[in-house]
């Protein structure tokens, strides 16, 4: 092996999945040039990971790729609810819930909503969105080794299609690779938690017939109890395309190839209670379900994201969205610290706020599956705890009380019981709707590119110039909008809201909100000093002081 001349570039991905592509689209946007290696040839083909809640959507929507998403997820945009039954044609059925937001109270919360859209639709729009901002995406090439010094990191991958081998060198590198992480592997780096929580074998297949017995039941999946023939359908089409999930014995000394054909279309046939039913398999693939997290996420300057991180039960699809917001995290981070705006220190936060988010929802995604009594999934006796309630608390309402995040209270629990969105450090910005420049936008759509700073038009004058000696002064991006009524108003709050009673502030106060959407720092008051306290403020969130 001669590995060719190196590539430079600020930062290496590897892995091209859901979340190594959103961690490319979310620096693209930042304007951090990046290379991403993903082994395969091609994005996934298998219909999967579809549920997409709304926080992922909010991040998806500031990076102006929710559009897109939701065009390619139209097909199912009816679907709703997860049906439970012993069959399709018996009269034991239950709805474990009808609607993902009955009557439509998120948008109290968020201008953004869950999307249901399969991998294989999402990431073609991922790699369409990644390229158009700079992403320079090579499938089909594996990484083959990384090695790293205090200066950045070497890393040795392979093209699968000329076999020849070429050497990158990157500032940084995100280790998206999936459950089995080589990366991760290499570092050392073990993972706590339950393990293996049960296995299933994900079946594509075409029934034309099937449609006559769903009917009109447009469900986002449908549990289907017999006890002889049991598992999850989930419709592709809603008319002859369809996914079946089987549970998957490997520890009884079942194999794959056990998985004929003939033994799927027959259990297909019985799980659904429609005997005779023509059915052509036209796709296999294993998954397994577990709750994992890692020790460390990441050593050096190496990063773990998503499932090399976590993995967690699919059961509310909090796995691949905990991933994306993941790389979310990470990304501004590291636009911070390339661009000289953060010390390195800055990258140690992203370890600190994520990993006690990704332990919690784990545990609330087993959980979950054993309050649904998801196929396959011998829960022990008690671990749902009976019915869960608050699951919006875990997509939106998550927190960091500790990181980058100033005044925060340290016992604020990771995943609050209730959802208060109302302006404290390390929680998700309150969303409200704002008018200015003849458009409509919500907060969250202010953040992004920079921190934001969020004041009344009354003091706005001190603190705008405040907000621009502090940034001169830390070289941070830091922009200011004063927003009430008024001539000295930058963005005027629709239905006459008070956005100082929605951020928990005074008309004199202040709200500083990271580019990632959450609260960084706040000042409930009139503060006497508005510069000295920026500085202050911007030196810690940024590992300056």
């Amino acid at each position: 092996m001669n590995p060719k001349a190196e590539h430079r570039v600020p930062v290496l991905i590897v892995g091209g999945s859901l979340v190594g592509l959103s961690a490319s689209l979310f620096l693209g946007r930042l304007g951090i040039a990046h290379t991403l290696v993903e082994k395969h040839a091609d994005t996934s083909r298998h219909p999967r990971g579809r549920g997409n809640n709304v926080r992922t959507m909010e991040l998806f929507r500031v990076a102006g790729a929710e559009q897109r998403i939701r065009e390619a997820a139209s097909t199912l945009s009816d679907n709703h609810g997860i049906l439970q039954a012993r069959s399709l044609t018996g009269d034991d059925q239950e709805w474990l819930f009808r609607e993902i937001d009955p009557g439509g109270g998120l948008a109290r919360f968020s201008p953004a909503g869950w999307c249901l859209c399969s991998q294989n639709d999402l990431e073609p729009v991922l790699v369409r969105c990644a390229r158009e901002h700079g992403g320079d995406l090579r499938f089909g090439t594996e990484l083959m080794s990384c090695d790293q010094d205090p200066d950045g990191v070497t890393a040795v991958v392979k093209n699968h299609d000329t076999g020849e081998h070429a050497t990158l060198r990157a500032d940084y590198l995100i280790a998206a690779d999936g459950p089995r992480s080589p990366v991760r592997e290499r570092l050392g780096i073990g993972r706590t938690g339950p393990g293996d929580l049960f296995h299933n074998v994900s079946i594509t297949f075409r029934a034309p017939e099937l449609a006559d017995a769903v009917g009109d039941r447009r469900f986002i999946a449908c549990y289907l109890t017999n006890p002889e023939a049991d598992g999850a359908l989930l419709p592709v089409d809603n008319r002859e395309h369809w996914v079946f999930h089987a549970p998957w014995h490997p520890d009884r000394g079942e194999t794959l190839e056990d998985f004929t054909d003939e033994r799927c279309i027959d259990h297909i046939r019985r799980a659904t209670g429609v005997p005779g039913m023509a059915v052509e398999i036209t796709g296999k693939a294993p998954w397994h379900a577990a709750e994992r997290v890692a020790e460390r996420y990441g050593a050096g300057r190496i990063f773990l994201a998503g499932d090399s991180a976590h993995e967690m039960s699919p059961t509310g699809a909090f796995g691949s969205n905990t991933g994306i917001q993941d790389a979310h995290n990470l990304a501004w981070k590291l636009a911070a610290v390339l661009e000289g705006a953060a010390a390195p220190g800055l990258l140690d936060t992203y370890e600190a706020e994520r990993q006690p988010v990704a332990r919690a929802t784990s545990a609330r995604a087993s959980a979950r599956s054993a309050e649904h009594n998801h196929p396959g999934y011998a829960a022990a006796p008690n671990a749902g705890g009976g019915r869960q309630r608050g699951v919006l608390t875990v997509a939106l309402g998550y927190c960091y009380p500790q990181g980058a995040v100033i005044g925060a209270d340290p016992d604020l629990p990771v995943v609050p019981e209730q959802l208060r969105l109302t302006g404290e450090p390390g929680t998700r910005a309150p969303h409200m709707w704002l008018h200015g420049a003849g458009e409509r936008r919500s907060t969250l759509d202010l953040y992004e590119r920079s921190f934001v700073l969020l004041t009344g038009p009354d003091d706005g004058t001190a603190w705008r110039a405040a907000a621009e000696s502090a940034a001169r002064h830390r070289s941070a991006r830091l922009d200011h909008y004063r927003i009430g009524d008024g001539p000295d108003a930058d963005l005027a709050p629709e239905d006459g809201a008070d956005w100082a009673e929605v951020h928990g502030t005074e008309p004199e106060g202040a709200v500083l909100v990271r580019p990632d959407g959450f609260v960084a720092w706040r000042a409930e008051g009139r503060v006497a000093d508005p510069e000295g306290a920026l500085r202050e403020v911007l030196g810690g969130l940024l590992c300056r002081e």
